[in-house]
């Protein structure tokens, strides 16, 4: 008989922000042994209490890439370790191989921006965007509420629209 945890199931797609994204990723970074798509949602589950299906994983370009990096640098790694490692020379091993995945998924991340980073300078190049333009600053947003006077009798502006 499976025992139930006692965490809240969320219907539909549990919420995406950085930090679950970051979350997966650390994940992904200090994962040793087999890696596959179910064993990642099972450790995210028992990690963030949030259940997401591979398809919804894959998805994500962050995760993907970080699952294809780590799977990579798995499959090329000696599994065997000596058996008389003391406690600390493991918890150094083990911090070591977690760097080593990070770097390695940091790189290939940072690949992916400088590829979209050209594909972007040739697009605005062949529309005659100058980079002076390109840098311009972005245009500032005052989400203050406006100081304009109101008509008589008419209600308040809301950010949310009520019908």
């Amino acid at each position: 008989m499976h025992h139930q945890r006692n965490r809240p199931r969320l219907h539909g797609r549990p919420p995406w922000d950085d930090k679950v994204v970051a979350t997966i990723v650390d994940v992904l970074d200090g994962w040793s042994g087999r890696l596959s798509w179910e064993a990642l949602i099972e450790a995210v589950e028992r990690r963030a209490g949030l259940r997401y299906t591979r398809q919804t994983l894959h998805r994500h370009e962050r995760i993907r890439l970080a699952f294809a990096v780590r799977k990579k640098a798995l499959s090329g790694r000696d599994e065997q370790l000596p058996e008389s490692v003391s406690p600390e020379l493991q918890i150094a091993l083990d911090r070591i191989a977690r760097l080593e995945a990070e770097n390695q998924r940091l790189g290939a991340e940072n690949n992916n921006l400088l590829e979209q980073f050209a594909r972007w300078t040739y697009n605005a190049q062949t529309r005659n965007l100058t980079k002076e333009f390109l840098n311009n600053p972005l245009t500032v947003v005052d989400r203050e509420q406006s100081e304009r006077p109101r008509l008589p009798g008419k209600p308040p502006a809301t950010s949310k629209r009520t019908r």
